[in-house]
């Protein structure tokens, strides 16, 4: 999988009956842009498919499921992290406490100690904007867990930013 550019998250077997259903769920690689590409799981689920049939992993008859994570996982592993780099999220540490903010960058100058680095943001109350804190640094060993946070406000200033950017775009071009 990682000729596709493809990390295989987890694999999971549940047995019904004569049939099994085997999940397969895949990533992208830490430093790769964008979502995964359904082409992509196509592929990889066309392979892994092919490659269970020949080497007769699975007894009898099964149905193979392969998907991504999707925005609801926990984020464990440095990579979850790199790759949800600029999202809102909430950080669960070892020792239970919380902490809410957006995730600026995740230092990975030691190979083994990887270093979050979270700008706390409380939200506003009623229309006002979030209080945002000074940066923090969380050390990755320290951390449970991350969720990432859906912000349905900031979806529409994305898209305003993008609709802005493709007049910008249109009025360049009617000027030449």
């Amino acid at each position: 999988m990682s000729a596709a550019g493809l990390v295989l998250e987890e694999v999971e077997v549940v047995g019904a009956g004569k049939t099994s259903v085997v999940r397969i769920l895949v990533d992208l690689e830490e430093d790769a842009e964008g979502g995964l590409d359904l082409e992509d799981v196509a592929e990889v689920s066309q392979a892994i498919s092919t490659a269970l049939d020949d080497a007769a992993a699975v007894g009898g008859e099964h149905t193979l499921e392969v998907s991504s994570p999707g925005i609801g996982r926990a984020l464990t592993e440095r990579r979850h992290f790199t790759r949800a780099r600029g999202r809102m999220m909430t950080l669960t540490r070892t020792d239970g406490s919380t902490l809410r903010g957006r995730l600026d960058d995740v230092d990975r100058s030691a190979p083994d100690a990887a270093v979050l680095v979270l700008t706390p943001e409380t939200p506003g109350v009623k229309g006002r904007p979030p209080k945002v804190g000074a940066p923090v640094r969380v050390p990755l060993a320290a951390v449970r867990e991350g969720r990432v946070e859906v912000e349905m406000g900031r979806l529409a200033e994305v898209s305003d930013d993008e609709d802005d950017d493709a007049q910008d775009a249109t009025s360049a071009g009617q000027e030449s």
